[in-house]
């Protein structure tokens, strides 16, 4: 538990989903999920990529300034998504605060773009390192809204975006800063990026194999408990929230708790069969609450057999018979990796605002409470990185 609340006192994110918080929350209503059959490279692949309507905002950032021409498209999600979430806050006329956004992948189109370059003519373009830099993200999210407090950026896989509020957290905590901004923004819809999942055998095939009633009509199947073949799907997006100190009374949520760990790994991708990592970062964001009073866990469950199946014995193994509702976003949207977990914590203030618990279609469970006070969200990725963090709605305080 957290010394003092720190305020979310704005949050935007860029996917498929859409781009506004009614367009979002109007998704998560639709049953339906926003997958589609997408041509990357040689192959076509179920993926999630941006609406159009996003996609011509990226297009008209890139020609609005001549430095934006050369920038991966990792960089310009996270510019656009950060102006967007600067206007809803109460910041505009402020600039000393911080700036922490990480990517899992980094700039994924650039990179093999500059390497196949290379492989041709035996030498590198003179941008090729600077533009593809993990921690040029940041550093134009910065340059772009003149902030002048710490800029900091990391890749900690698909629990990136919740490592960057994790550091915030502990800047705001010591008293170095009031705000930050955070987030994480992934493009990794490119053939490498595909290729390298699916020799992980762990992305999704529904057309090839054979259609089972579990896969029908779904090609992520995250949160399927009973599934045989890992379903993971890719999605392309950016997320990013304005962190406050104290309790703000504009504030969308309270963070209350927060929690880390890292496990020794069994594999050199998977989490251990009962996540011990999960229980540990749990148990450390509940600090004395007792599980009870936490009503819903937004999960990370990319959609693989492993994986899913872990986090949730990891749950039972921390709740006990107070298990709260579950669900995830992952079967709608797609595995954004670095940008994931902020994705999850929007679908968790959403259902808090609207007082409305979102299921998964085929995953069947009963409510235990009909309000929605607490809310925790999990991220983990490869390297066994866990974090959990804990909301409390504002309306109760």
């Amino acid at each position: 538990m957290l010394k003092e609340p720190i305020s979310i006192t704005a949050l935007r994110t860029n996917s498929a989903l859409g781009s506004t918080p009614g367009e979002v929350w109007d998704s998560y209503l639709n049953g339906k999920h926003k997958l589609s059959k997408t041509e990357i490279g040689t192959q076509e692949v179920w993926a999630a990529p941006l609406p159009e309507s996003v996609k011509n905002a990226i297009k008209a950032l890139r020609s609005s300034d001549s430095k934006y021409k050369n920038l991966d498209d990792t960089v310009l999600f996270a510019i656009h998504t950060a102006q967007q979430a600067i206007r809803d806050s109460k910041w505009e006329d402020s600039h000393n605060f911080g700036v922490n956004i990480g990517s899992s992948r980094g700039a994924t189109s650039l990179f093999e773009k500059y390497h196949a370059e290379f492989l041709k003519h035996g030498k590198s373009a003179t941008l090729s390192s600077p533009t593809t830099t993990l921690g040029n993200i940041s550093s134009w999210v910065a340059h772009d809204l003149k902030s002048q407090g710490p800029e900091i950026s990391h890749s900690i896989t698909c629990s990136t975006a919740l490592h960057a509020l994790l550091n915030a957290v502990a800047w705001i905590q010591s008293g170095m800063t009031n705000q930050f901004l955070v987030g994480g923004s992934e493009a990794p819809l490119t053939p490498f990026t595909i290729a390298q999942m699916q020799a992980l055998k762990i992305y999704s095939n529904f057309n090839t194999q054979a259609h089972s009633e579990s896969f029908e009509g779904y090609p992520c199947q995250a949160l399927d408990l009973n599934k045989k073949q890992n379903s993971m799907v890719l999605g392309e997006g950016a997320a990013m929230a304005c962190l406050e100190k104290g309790k703000d009374p504009d504030a969308l949520a309270f963070i209350e708790g927060v929690g880390f760990a890292t496990e020794p790994l069994e594999h050199n991708v998977s989490i251990s069969t009962e996540a011990q990592c999960f229980q540990d970062s749990m148990k450390m964001a509940l600090g004395k609450l007792h599980p009870e009073e936490v009503d819903t866990i937004v999960m990370h469950t990319p959609g693989t057999v492993k994986g899913d199946f872990s986090e949730y014995r990891a749950i039972q193994q921390v709740f006990g018979e107070s298990i709260p509702f579950l669900t995830t976003n992952k079967w709608k949207v797609g595995h954004t990796f670095g940008a994931s977990g902020l994705l999850s914590l929007e679908m968790g203030i959403l259902m808090m605002q609207h007082q409305k618990y979102i299921s998964v279609p085929y995953f069947k469970q009963v409510t235990r409470t009909t309000s929605i006070r607490r809310i925790m969200v999990n991220a983990v990725g490869f390297g066994g990185n866990a974090v959990s963090v804990l909301l409390r709605n504002p309306k109760d305080d």
